[in-house]
């Protein structure tokens, strides 16, 4: 009896490429999904803030970050005591951060999952 035969071809490199590539979108796309998160409870004076809100992504790193922008931003997101418009309130990142986790999680895999098929 003959055993079959196949060769195999791993092409290491290419798909480390490409799951860097999904990775990399994937993570600007969650950092977009938790900015317009934030962006729905961030204090609003003049809007200001809010507009300053901007996503970021290191790509040697692999890290996303959101960031707002203003020299109070801090100040605003820390301060528990101060009142805000109904719906809009201090930790205005922090909350949706830890609310929003899972979603992003996955929409990272998702774009490494849809890197890996082309």
């Amino acid at each position: 009896m003959t055993r079959p035969r196949a060769r195999v071809r791993f092409n290491g490199d290419q798909v480390l490429g490409r799951t860097r590539e999904g990775a990399l979108r994937g993570l600007l796309l969650a950092a977009e999904h938790l900015l317009a998160a934030s962006r729905a409870e961030v204090p609003i004076d003049e809007g200001t803030l809010e507009r300053s809100g901007a996503t970021s992504v290191d790509d040697a790193n692999l890290v996303a970050a959101v960031s707002y922008d203003t020299p109070y931003a801090r100040r605003v997101h820390e301060d528990l005591t101060a009142r805000h418009s109904p719906g809009r309130k201090a930790k205005f990142l922090e909350d949706p951060a830890h609310r929003e986790a899972a979603a992003m999680g996955e929409i990272i895999a998702a774009q490494v999952r849809r890197s890996l098929r082309g």
